[in-house]
């Protein structure tokens, strides 16, 4: 897994991130969601690092990463800023998934000089959800408001992870990869990183929203073209029909377009998502 690869531990200054990078050529910073690590990578990273540089964190909170107490975007955002220059890069491009979605359109909303692109995979804005919050949206995505109940929502999940985890993401070692599940697995039987990881869904509804709020009250927009990918056989694009007249308010530069799969698309459609990435990079 990710062979050619260096796996190391970098101080950020509020946190320490677990990071694997490799390959040259122009920096890309890529963000994994709930509730995987870098290692959902696995598959994507090598075939981008025959053109680029990889950099693929642990979010704060998750994996490997120190668990700060602070899970809040705009945090994850300065690590990420932190950690590209200490590797080297002032400016670089940005693809995340799911909660790295979330990280990434931060960071892109509050460091636009540093973002050249944004790629956003299955994922929108916190507050573009949550201002368009019905029942539909409450029943498809209970998890958002159970996992925001930091403690009590952790409590009951690391009573059994896999009936939580395996249940729910319907993910076995095949599907995944070996190593990939196997990371995986250990981070979601971690009592600590289940406790962060809730965490980051509490500020999700509470400080995150109030930051894209502030933003779309003050007409601020992602000032970099955008690439935003939802999966076609998960459920967002069932939830907004106009998925392009919601990024627009985000965004004067963006693209949207589906691929034709489940929701972690690095995982399951790595080929098709780098040829969408290098139209974008």
């Amino acid at each position: 897994m990710f062979e050619g690869f260096s796996l190391r531990r970098i101080d950020v200054g509020e946190a320490v991130l677990r990071v694997r990078t490799g390959g040259a050529g122009p920096p890309v910073l890529l963000l994994h969601g709930h509730p995987r690590t870098h290692t959902t990578w696995h598959r994507v990273g090598p075939l981008l690092a025959n053109d680029y540089t990889v950099v693929c964190p642990d979010l704060r909170g998750y994996g490997e990463s120190s668990k700060p107490g602070d899970y809040s975007k705009r945090a994850m955002a300065r690590d990420f800023v932190n950690l590209m220059r200490e590797l080297g890069h002032e400016r670089f491009a940005v693809v995340g998934h799911d909660r790295g979605g979330a990280a990434a359109i931060r960071l892109a909303l509050d460091h636009p000089g540093r973002v050249t692109r944004l790629a956003v995979l299955d994922a929108l804005p916190i507050g573009a959800h949550l201002s368009r919050c019905d029942a539909r949206f409450a029943q498809s995505w209970y998890h958002w408001f159970f996992l925001a109940r930091q403690e009590l929502a952790a409590a009951m999940i690391t009573q059994d992870p896999d009936l939580w985890y395996g249940g729910r993401y319907h993910d076995t070692p095949l599907a995944m990869g070996v190593e990939n599940w196997a990371d995986f697995q250990r981070a979601v039987h971690d009592a600590e990183t289940v406790v962060a990881m809730c965490g980051d869904y509490r500020a999700g509804l509470e400080v995150d929203r109030h930051h894209d709020d502030e933003d779309r009250a003050n007409g601020r927009k992602i000032a970099c073209p955008v690439l935003a990918l939802w999966a076609a056989k998960d459920d967002l694009g069932e939830l907004y029909e106009d998925l392009p007249g919601i990024w627009a308010e985000w965004a004067d530069d963006v693209q949207v377009r589906a691929i034709d799969c489940g929701h972690h698309m690095a995982e399951e459609a790595p080929a098709e998502l780098v040829r969408e990435l290098r139209t974008l990079l």
